[in-house]
């Protein structure tokens, strides 16, 4: 059974999220808020818990094309190689807010992700799950919690999220409805950025 955690994004309870956190570091999974769709998560750094994730959305870990939460432009450079100045200035205009952009890996990505050459990366525009990766001190792992029910394509209520997904993952965040519309995928791993798919994120910042 998994804890149901009452966060808010305006003001992020700092022990509300070290809880989150003990539980990523312990190989858990959790389901948080963000500025799209609520998401599946756990800590990119642990083996089995990607695992776990992948299990869950019925993939081979090896070909999944999961995009990691990062708390803030730094981060991004981690795990990914060197951007020119327009990429730059590009993700500086849209970051934090609810894009997924798909860039050039570099070879710090964990092992299980070593032969892919490229990352989605996010840092959305919310609070909660931000502070969440910075006191984790290392990006998490995003999909979005897919709902088979044509009407809910994407689940924003916190306590139906809960009632669904109590026996399979360790905590649900509780932030607030989210958004029932996923985020904008670009591509800018070739020449020219391309729209991968439109969501919520305007397409004016290109």
């Amino acid at each position: 059974m998994s804890q149901f955690i009452k966060i808010y994004d305006d003001k992020p309870n700092e022990s509300a999220i070290k809880k989150v956190v003990d539980v990523l570091k312990n190989g858990g999974l959790i389901i948080y808020p963000t500025d799209t769709v609520y998401g599946l998560g756990c800590d990119i750094t642990n083996l089995k818990a990607l695992e776990k994730v992948a299990k869950i959305k019925g993939i081979k870990l090896e070909k999944a094309n999961l995009s990691f939460i990062c708390y803030d432009l730094s981060h991004i450079s981690d795990y990914v190689k060197q951007i020119d100045t327009s990429t730059f200035k590009l993700l500086k205009r849209a970051l934090p807010g609810p894009y997924t952009f798909i860039l050039p890996g570099n070879n710090d990505l964990p092992k299980v992700f070593k032969n892919k050459k490229t990352v989605g990366i996010r840092v959305p525009d919310n609070n909660i799950i931000r502070a969440i990766v910075k006191e984790l001190g290392n990006p998490i792992i995003s999909t979005s919690i897919y709902d088979e029910d044509e009407v809910l394509e994407y689940s924003t209520d916190p306590e139906l999220i809960f009632e669904k997904w109590q026996n399979i993952v360790d905590v649900v965040i509780d932030g607030g409805y989210g958004y029932n519309i996923p985020s904008t995928i670009i591509d800018l791993s070739g020449y020219e950025p391309e729209v991968i798919r439109e969501g919520k994120g305007s397409l004016d910042i290109l």
